[in-house]
């Protein structure tokens, strides 16, 4: 590159970026720009509507580099118009074609806005201007280039008015969210009793998990109070409130590889926990402020039915392991103690499930029913911590949660980290596994807000995935500087937060469940998590839970992740008779074979994840193992498969001109 081509582009850059600075502190849309032909600001085209053809004029002249004026990207704003003419506010003699020259880097912008004879863009000194990155650009430059500059459109509009947005859509509904609440006090109740086990047994088991593999660095109160006091601010600030954030399996094996690269390379574990933390709240930050949730849209339901088995299995797994430990512990002359084990956990898991989907049985009436729905898996979980408390089981000696006495941190260090008790070089080279923390986040939290938001759950409020994400990652700064695990978006506890706040309603024609309404509130969510950081005061009943009911509680909540996953309903259904398949299954609409290639392909994927995920020298780099499967859904399956196929699958290709706030 020439010195002055250099010089060009950096003045380009500057007065781009200053002009971008002054449309964010005016709080001004990005207006998108179009000319005579296409499609307005109303319309409700596709962004790649189509173009007219270009003018004779600028196929005959000879090609010459193009010198745009920033003059070109600005854009009278004017509300009450339907359209947006680009002409219209053009110097005479622009051509209809935006670029002349058939060479794209000869593409370059001008550092000063010219003299233009253009009344309407000169004498109109009350117009207010705004600058961005039209779509227009793109457009030519896709047209130009013949690549696909279609990702990049969520990241053209100020930072404010994305935020704005979501805003706008929750601001006028966050007063019904706490008072909706009040006002259904009798669903509200047993649901938040039922979320408390069931989103504090996850939490305690990660944290005797973490205990094990930090060596006591970070343990059982730590998450708890951690799961506490993040999910109460969340479900203050957040724009899905009916979605839960908690520690996850897949965060835990981050910060599991995370220690051992520390303690591999000697450095001290929670200085660079974190700055990793930091690093990882600026840029999540970062990316909600920047509209970036809309890149979501890029995993489609191939990519969400892998991770939620991912997760599942992940439930399944944790509390098989924790049955078998009992066997490899146990006498191998005396195996009373491990079967009693085993019989707790199964016993506590049949009869959860049992409770939770008893409001469809056809014994006593609905009142009842719905009362042993929202009441059983609480009773239950009780009744078998009761049980393990009678003198009569003494003599088996299950193991119980194990939790300090008293509450103080592990190891009783300070509750903040000493930051700067690293080099400033590690504290840059922190990023660089923050970007892979950014990048699980960024999954596994949209991903989860997405499930909550999936219109199959009826809910009427709206989303505000850059919102949630922002709160997400303001928490994740100030956990990370306490030296507290992170939480992230929990698709488990959100869709049981979810179903627990849903009426249904039986329907003996169809044999399906038919959802009536949904209470949308922010009150049990904060109540849930207020009585996870209440029991950090109870810490010496918390330690009479038996931990193969808490085994038995993630059977439960592994298997009910499962259900309604159409990449494990093919599994299963390629084992049965195709005549007695229904008539809008994928086996019986492209074959057995087709089918079967395509559910072998998720097997593989879901597989690799798990291999990835399981690998101690690997697990620290699982979140970009995640990403892959967006790109295998991107790239290669529309080479294996036609988008008929893929439509009744049940995996069409995204749509990627939605509108803003809609993935």
């Amino acid at each position: 590159m020439g010195v002055e081509g250099k010089h060009g582009s950096r003045l380009g850059c500057i007065v781009l970026l200053f002009t971008s600075c002054l449309s964010f502190q005016t709080n001004l849309p990005i207006i998108p720009v179009t000319r005579s032909g296409w499609r307005s600001r109303s319309s409700s085209s596709s962004w790649q509507s189509e173009r007219p053809p270009p003018s004779s004029s600028s196929s005959s002249s000879s090609p010459r580099p193009i010198r745009r004026s920033v003059r070109n990207y600005l854009v009278p704003y004017d509300p009450s118009s339907s359209a947006y003419n680009l002409s219209d506010n053009m110097s005479n003699g622009t051509s209809s074609n935006l670029y002349s020259s058939n060479d794209a880097n000869n593409i370059s912008i001008n550092d000063s806005i010219e003299n233009s004879s253009s009344n309407n863009f000169v004498q109109d000194k009350t117009s207010t201007y705004t600058l961005g990155i039209s779509r227009h650009f793109f457009e030519e430059m896709e047209e130009r280039s013949g690549k696909d500059y279609r990702w990049i459109k969520p990241l053209t509009k100020p930072v404010s008015q994305v935020m704005i947005h979501d805003i706008q859509r929750r601001s006028k509904c966050y007063v019904s969210d706490w008072t909706d609440g009040f006002k259904n006090m009798k669903k509200v109740i047993p649901a938040v009793l039922f979320l408390y086990f069931a989103c504090l047994s996850p939490a305690i088991s990660f944290g005797t998990i973490a205990s094990q593999i930090t060596n006591d660095s970070i343990g059982v109160v730590e998450f708890l109070l951690s799961a506490g006091c993040s999910g109460m601010v969340y479900s203050v600030i957040c724009g899905q409130p009916m979605a839960f954030i908690a520690p996850t399996g897949l965060t835990l094996a981050f910060i599991s590889g995370l220690f051992r690269f520390c303690t591999l390379k000697g450095l001290p574990f929670f200085p660079v926990y974190s700055w990793v933390g930091l690093w990882a709240s600026f840029f999540f930050t970062f990316l909600g402020l920047g509209g970036s949730s809309q890149l979501i849209r890029y995993c489609t339901r191939f990519t969400d039915e892998i991770f939620n088995a991912l997760l599942s299995v992940t439930f399944i797994y944790e509390a098989v392991v924790s049955i078998r430990r009992n066997f490899e512990e146990a006498d191998p002359h005396n195996l009373t103690t491990p079967f009693v084990a085993l019989a707790m956990a199964y016993t506590t898991y049949r009869a959860t499930d049992k409770a939770a989907s008893f409001e469809s049985s056809k014994f006593l009436d609905q009142r009842i029913r719905r009362f042993v729905k929202n009441f059983g898996p609480v009773i239950i979980f009780c009744a078998m911590s009761g049980l393990n408390c009678l003198p009569s089981f003494d003599k088996f000696h299950i193991r119980t949660l194990s939790v300090p006495d008293t509450f103080q941190l592990a190891g009783g260090r300070n509750f903040v980290v000493a930051i700067n008790s690293i080099p400033n070089k590690v504290k840059l080279l922190c990023s660089l596994p923050a970007v892979l923390l950014t990048a699980l986040f960024f999954m596994d939290q949209n991903i989860s807000v997405r499930v909550v938001n999936n219109p199959d759950n009826k809910l009427k409020k709206g989303a505000a995935y850059n919102l949630d994400m922002v709160a997400l990652g303001l928490i994740t700064g100030v956990l990370s500087v306490l030296g507290l695990p992170w939480m992230c978006g929990a698709t488990v506890q959100s869709m049981n937060h979810v179903k627990a706040l849903t009426d249904s309603v039986y329907n003996a024609e169809t044999g399906e469940t038919e959802i009536v309404d949904v209470t949308e509130t922010r009150l049990t969510g904060f109540l849930v998590h207020a009585m996870i950081a209440g029991s950090l005061l109870l810490l010496p009943l918390v330690r009479l839970i038996p931990i193969p009911v808490v085994s038995g509680v993630f059977l439960f909540l592994g298997r009910k992740l499962m259900k309604g996953n159409s990449f494990l309903q093919r599994i299963r259904d390629t084992f049965v008779e195709k005549k007695r398949l229904l008539e809008d299954n994928p086996i019986r609409m492209l074959g057995r074979k087709r089918t079967a290639l395509f559910t072998i392909i998720q097997s593989l994927c879901l597989m690799g994840l798990w291999a990835f995920k399981q690998n101690p020298s690997t697990a620290i780099f699982f979140p970009s193992a995640i990403g892959m499967l967006m790109v295998i859904r991107i790239f290669v399956l529309p080479k294996i498969f036609d988008e008929e196929e893929l439509v009744e699958l049940g995996d069409p290709t995204p749509n990627l001109h939605l509108s803003d706030g809609v993935i």
